[in-house]
């Protein structure tokens, strides 16, 4: 039997790192079926990428600034 060949999953495939979901699908979708709008299948994957480049970036401040601790002013 053929392999079935994996398919993209959004941008965090795209950098060739497999990550963690780190949003809650569910209620995602349905803040945005709230909207009156529909969810796309790859949406909740660049969702997620776009909060694992929040936090890198808090990180970054965060550091710069001396301290380990993320607040929420760095975000």
């Amino acid at each position: 039997m053929a392999k079935k060949k994996a398919k993209k999953k959004g941008a965090a495939r795209k950098s060739g790192k497999s990550r963690d979901v780190l949003v809650v699908a569910s209620k995602v979708k349905a803040y945005i079926k709230s909207k009156k709008m529909n969810t796309s299948a790859e949406a909740i994957a660049c969702v997620s990428e776009r909060v694992y480049c929040l936090i890198d970036e808090a990180i970054g401040r965060t550091q710069a600034n001396g301290r380990k601790t993320v607040k929420g002013q760095d975000l």
